[in-house]
């Protein structure tokens, strides 16, 4: 089964005594699979286990990985004694020499540069990643259900577009028989036949699009990231149609090659999206 690359995938877990922790999950196309991460304090050194979960159920896309901390631990008020005997120090001095009479009180020394600060509870990586672990991998289920789901939509989707092809290709080869006739019989001598036939048939053309959409259709039903090979295939059968839609000298075929070309463009467009 194709999977999309489009995907959202979202939780939360508790973790005790260190708080809640969220999880979200985007993915958008991507020629190639990259994951950009935004982690708070303490998780940075989790970045590349991360990736490798995000490794080992996606193909391609770009991922966007968002991870939350609502902690519960109580951050710890740090003063700097030693700024503060500097600062004293200095003041004193400052003091003295232009003999200034103020005392210096403790509400203008924390409010110096560097004299108050919060410390940040450090975070156990050994306590912490079996949790994340366990909440990126239900983030990533959410999302891989998500692209699947998608996947299916686009599945439908391509697969009425391949028939819809398969039968357009079918009635060009027959038409194109009967007037290729008709046209013959109006052109007079050897030469000027074969010179027709050389630059109208489309035998080759007709062919190469009847192989290229049972390729196509077959790659489809395949399981894995199959996107770039669709694409490949796609860009075939539109090289293919142009030529035919040009060589071509009869209305009903081109008419025909012009609703061909225009399915190639929908299927293209939407298999930008395949993983």
């Amino acid at each position: 089964m194709i999977k999309s690359m489009t995907g959202f995938g979202s939780t939360e877990r508790q973790i005790r005594g260190l708080g809640k922790i969220s999880v979200e999950l985007r993915s958008t196309n991507h020629k190639f699979l990259e994951a950009v991460f935004h982690l708070p304090p303490g998780f940075l050194s989790l970045e590349e286990k991360i990736k490798a979960l995000i490794d080992a159920k996606l193909k391609r896309g770009r991922v966007v990985c968002v991870v939350s901390l609502l902690s519960t631990r109580v951050q710890k008020a740090y003063i700097n004694t030693g700024l503060v005997g500097n600062y004293l120090a200095s003041l004193e001095k400052l003091k003295s020499q232009f003999d200034i009479a103020d005392d210096i009180s403790l509400d203008a020394l924390i409010q110096l540069p560097g004299v108050l600060s919060l410390e940040e509870p450090r975070l156990s990586e050994v306590r912490l990643w079996p949790e994340l672990k366990v909440a990126i991998g239900e983030a990533l289920k959410g999302l891989v259900k998500m692209r699947k789901a998608e996947g299916a939509a686009l599945s439908a989707f391509l697969t009425r577009q391949v028939k819809a092809l398969k039968a357009d290709v079918a009635f060009i080869g027959l038409r194109s028989k009967s007037a290729l006739e008709e046209k013959l019989k109006l052109i007079p001598t050897v030469e000027e036949r074969s010179s027709f036939l050389k630059e109208t048939d489309i035998t080759e053309e007709i062919e190469r699009l009847k192989f290229h959409l049972r390729n196509f259709q077959a790659k489809l039903a395949r399981d894995g990231a199959v996107g770039k090979e669709l694409d490949f295939i796609a860009q075939e059968m539109q090289r293919e149609a142009n030529t035919l839609a040009a060589k071509t000298f009869d209305a009903a075929i081109s008419g025909r090659a012009v609703q061909i070309k225009s399915s190639i463009e929908k299927i293209r467009e939407q298999v930008q999206n395949i993983e």
